[in-house]
């Protein structure tokens, strides 16, 4: 799977409590078609919520497959990601799809890939997208130097510093808490 680009989406779980906030930015090769698109859901009544990088129309159908296993299995984040991801390496259809998820709970954070992957990220920082590095650089330099602030503000300020650097990044950010 080649590398998703033309948004940043990034996931911090710090003090017992997770964030996720993406950039609001859709881009049509070079040329930004829309500036404020919402690349943050809520799923399974707002206990689960997940991000995405990639194609819009390829990260809905994922999302949508996403919250159907979900439901099927109560709820299990991680139970739920496994079975999507074992259905995205297998089926035709959805081995075309050109997007990538991160789905968080209270507890976790995950990285759902098109070639198989759920992962766990190192240090409870997980980010997708073309400014993935930049937002990701900046969340752990935060978490190391700056552990007063929250979640939240942690994932608002990275998300800020990548927009500032990714020319495919904006800095009109939606940020869920849970």
């Amino acid at each position: 799977m080649q590398p998703i680009h033309a948004t940043t989406i990034l996931a911090i779980l710090h003090n017992g409590k997770v964030a996720i906030g993406g950039d609001g930015q859709a881009t049509m090769g070079n040329t930004i078609a829309k500036s404020n698109v919402k690349k943050i859901r809520k799923l399974h009544e707002g206990k689960v919520v997940a991000g995405f990088a990639g194609s819009t129309a390829d990260a809905f159908t994922l999302l949508d497959r996403f919250e159907e296993k979900l439901n099927s299995y109560g709820g299990n984040m991680k139970r739920a990601a496994i079975e999507l991801a074992k259905d995205w390496r297998m089926d035709r259809y959805l081995r075309r799809l050109e997007a990538m998820l991160i789905a968080v709970n209270k507890e976790e954070i995950l990285v759902i890939s098109g070639t198989g992957d759920v992962l766990e990220p190192d240090n409870q920082v997980a980010a997708i997208g073309s400014g993935a590095m930049y937002a990701q650089s900046a969340a752990l330099a935060l978490k190391k130097h700056a552990s007063h602030l929250t979640a939240e503000e942690m994932v608002h300020e990275s998300l800020n510093i990548a927009a500032d650097i990714c020319i495919y990044t904006n800095h009109n950010l939606v940020v869920e808490s849970l």
